[in-house]
């Protein structure tokens, strides 16, 4: 369902952009995808959220670390923050920032980099239960795991969140592909998962990107592109959906998909 009250845990539910000017950054993703933005409130530390149709479906707020590049980040709803965050260290990830209470009892968040070198964060839902609207222009439709060493990721997020990773066949010649499940939710892929090959920037790190669902690829591209925003890969097909990466004027990168209705895999 596109609209979403709760998530189980091991699921991912949410995302957010940490930014160095956050009035840029607000201007242009309502001009590109329409959104409004709301203020978390006095005490949030100028966190904020993005609506599409007044359903939240994203957050927006101040980097933590002036040294840190403006990114999108992904959160995977968990049922204690603290014990994910032990069980990160236990399995060989590190805690970059450790547990904390959110403002407004929204809920508690940890932040970690997994074996292989990607950021992502654990939250424990209260008052916040995540994106309550998804797979809906213009919302959250899917989180990946881009990773120089798959096998490597998989095993520890196979024993942080128990996942299990499902291997696509007939990709061709391109990067090796797989989708992650949990037991709740069978069949139908929580994200995906893809290796980097010789393609890729040599240096490049792995991370998790975030793809936002929209009605039309081509048409987004040229609205970012005006707006100030770098197209890093021009649209291209997919079963799954026509695809493009953006980056938007502070440099912080993001997917578009216009969702194919037909796509079944």
């Amino acid at each position: 369902m596109p609209e979403k009250s709760s998530y189980d845990p091991g699921t991912p539910s949410w995302v957010d952009l940490g930014t160095s000017d956050v009035d840029s950054s607000v201007s242009f993703y309502e001009k590109v995808f329409g959104w409004t933005h709301e203020s978390a409130g006095p005490d949030a530390g100028g966190y904020g959220f993005f609506l599409s149709g007044g359903k939240q479906v994203a957050g927006v707020g101040p980097l933590m670390d002036p040294q840190q590049p403006p990114a999108w980040s992904s959160y995977v709803t968990v049922e204690d923050a603290d014990a994910t965050a032990q069980k990160v260290m236990d399995l060989g990830g590190q805690v970059v920032a450790p547990p904390m209470d959110l403002p407004n009892d929204s809920g508690r968040m940890a932040v970690f980099i997994d074996t292989t070198g990607a950021f992502i964060s654990a939250f424990q839902p209260r008052q916040h239960t995540g994106a309550e609207l998804v797979n809906e222009p213009v919302s959250l439709a899917w989180n990946e795991h881009t990773s120089r060493d798959a096998e490597k990721a998989q095993g520890f997020y196979r024993d942080l969140f128990g996942w299990e990773f499902r291997k696509l066949e007939g990709e061709g010649d391109g990067p090796a592909y797989w989708t992650f499940h949990s037991q709740s939710s069978g069949d139908a892929p929580l994200g995906g998962q893809l290796e980097m090959d010789e393609n890729f920037p040599e240096g490049l790190p792995s991370f998790w990107g975030v793809y936002f669902a929209v009605a039309d690829t081509d048409a987004t591209v040229e609205k970012a592109k005006s707006e100030g925003g770098t197209v890093h890969v021009e649209p291209f097909d997919t079963p799954p959906g026509r695809i493009a990466n953006i980056a938007d004027p502070n440099s912080a990168a993001f997917y578009v998909i216009a969702i194919n209705p037909d796509f079944t895999g």
